[in-house]
């Protein structure tokens, strides 16, 4: 039997989050701690300061479920920057799924040093169907995750399946404006591994047929343009400091496909902001 379509993606999103070439650009580009788009007070802000704010503006749209005694499952949840801001801002317990073993590695060291061990819980496996009975946690939290679904329906399916009765789900990603053409979105994907780009109706549309209510969506796209611009500008100017991060290949593809992602957001064929909804 042939491999299915969420199969393919689920493979493929392991195999680019393991490789040595994408941990050591996100670790030494992106920080290593949020790997998601962040919201910039100025242009020359850091990647990773400005990623954190990200997290914070998420954690504001939800507080009154999270605290002490409140779970929380953070699906795609990367080096465990907002598990960590979570469990340490507000002693929620975290279950931290993550279908990359070289990302839970340092996830799970990187909450041992902190002290936060016992708050994390970080399980391998994936987000197309989460190891969890129905309604079992007060927030859903999810982060540039949903663009390596092979079954974006599904992935929301499930989100919404172990979220508890008035509990809510907020969640970021990386979309396609809703009036973009496909085809014109195809070079930008190239460095992610995917085919396309889902779009806020997409989403909107199936969080509502999902029964959520109070859908909403804070458009913050026009943090992508500094986003991207920043990530584009280390590395053409650190490149010579950066050559022990990853392989000088893979360092001339983000040199060719970066500039891509700018054009497209001074283009405005992206899309970027914080989905929340209740249930």
């Amino acid at each position: 039997m042939g491999e299915t379509a969420t199969t393919h993606a689920a493979n493929t999103a392991r195999a680019y989050y393991d490789s040595a070439d994408v941990d050591g650009f996100y670790t030494a580009v992106w920080g290593g701690d949020d790997i998601h788009t962040g919201i910039y007070e100025h242009p020359d802000e850091p990647v990773a300061r400005a990623s954190r704010r990200t997290d914070a503006r998420m954690a504001a749209r939800v507080a009154d479920l999270l605290g002490p005694g409140r779970t929380v499952i953070d699906l795609g949840s990367g080096y465990g920057g907002a598990a960590r801001h979570l469990a340490r801002t507000y002693g929620c317990r975290v279950v931290a799924l993550n279908i990359s073993d070289v990302q839970n590695r340092r996830h799970r060291e990187l909450n041992a040093r902190e002290g936060l061990d016992a708050l994390i819980d970080v399980v391998a496996g994936s987000f197309q169907d989460v190891p969890a009975p129905d309604g079992r946690f007060d927030v859903v939290w999810t982060q540039e995750a949903l663009v390596h679904s092979g079954d974006r329906a599904r992935m929301l399916s499930e989100a919404v399946r172990v979220l508890a009765p008035g509990g809510a789900l907020v969640l970021t990603d990386v979309m396609a404006a809703d009036d973009s053409h496909r085809d014109a979105l195809r070079p930008v994907c190239e460095r992610l591994n995917v085919a396309d780009l889902a779009t806020p109706d997409f989403v909107r549309e199936r969080l509502t047929g999902l029964g959520l209510g109070r859908v909403r969506f804070d458009d913050l796209s026009e943090n992508l343009l500094p986003h991207y611009t920043r990530l584009a500008e280390d590395v053409r100017r650190h490149g010579d400091e950066l050559a022990g991060a990853y392989s000088d290949a893979y360092r001339e593809r983000l040199r060719a496909n970066l500039p891509l992602w700018v054009d497209a957001c001074e283009n405005g064929l992206l899309s970027w902001g914080v989905f929340h909804a209740r249930r």
